[in-house]
């Protein structure tokens, strides 16, 4: 399992944070292929659980509000989200099947919200005067704070944090993932063009592990209301796509939210 999760980011390290470098379209087409396979596994725990959401309405939804930045200044994600929501509603009032079309409905909303939603700030901020930097700042900053976790909480993890939901994860671990994205937020804010001072980086690096690691636990609850132990096998050494991504799906917002207020 180590060995895969190494091979893994040995070759698509190297490869995502060349579409981050070259920017616009490639970024946003790779992170809209990302949502839409996230969204796949989603919508498959979503069957395990015996919902019948409108799943390929709901990927050309994700589609459309992950690659946001491209459209004209008059429509928006709000607007989108709004059309969506009226259209969605109409479609199962038309519907033959009645029973459970409220449970349907809401998850075929959430996948939306949870992968078309807030995966394309990460698209919105790519296009931003400091996005380039800021999303390697922050998802560098994710990666060492999830690594760092992990291997802090192999080697000396003996409280548990939420055991009914993620066995594995100790507060150990939580702790060492917290300081070891401090530090390499520091350190990346020195290297890095940054829009933020030393201590709002540092701060800023705090967040980012506290959010990225209720981003991974949010989504072990929903494996585990699935009664599922990964999301998929896409990725080898970490199951899915879900699983690969849970830690950035929240901080893309985070960080998003963070230039406009500080930088």
């Amino acid at each position: 399992m180590l060995r895969q999760r190494i091979l893994t980011a040995v070759i698509g390290l190297p490869l995502f944070l060349a579409l981050i470098w070259f920017g616009n379209p490639w970024f946003t087409v790779a992170i809209a292929i990302i949502a839409v396979l996230g969204s796949l596994e989603f919508y498959r725990m979503t069957i395990s659980n015996s919902a019948q959401p409108v799943i390929y309405f709901a990927i050309a939804i994700i589609v459309l509000l992950t690659i946001n930045p491209y459209y004209p200044d008059s429509i928006t994600k709000s607007l989108i989200l709004t059309l969506t929501i009226i259209t969605s509603l109409t479609w199962f009032l038309f519907l033959t099947r009645k029973n459970g079309a409220f449970r349907d409905w809401a998850w075929t909303i959430a996948g939306i919200l949870y992968l078309g939603w807030m995966l394309s700030y990460w698209t919105e901020l790519r296009n931003m005067e400091y996005g380039r930097d800021c999303i390697y700042w922050s998802m560098i900053t994710i990666m060492i704070s999830d690594t760092s976790a992990f291997f802090v909480g192999r080697a000396w993890g003996k409280h548990l944090m939420a055991p009914a939901i993620s066995p594995k994860k100790t507060w150990e671990g939580a702790l060492g993932g917290l300081v070891a994205s401090i530090i390499v937020s520091i350190i990346l804010g020195i290297v890095i063009s940054l829009p933020f001072t030393y201590w709002q980086v540092a701060l800023a690096g705090c967040v980012i592990s506290i959010i990225a690691q209720v981003g991974d636990l949010v989504e072990s609850m929903l494996k585990r209301s699935a009664g599922l132990k990964d999301s998929g096998t896409l990725v080898p050494g970490h199951g899915g796509i879900l699983d690969r991504i849970d830690s950035f799906i929240f901080t893309g917002a985070l960080v998003y939210y963070l230039v406009i207020a500080i930088g």
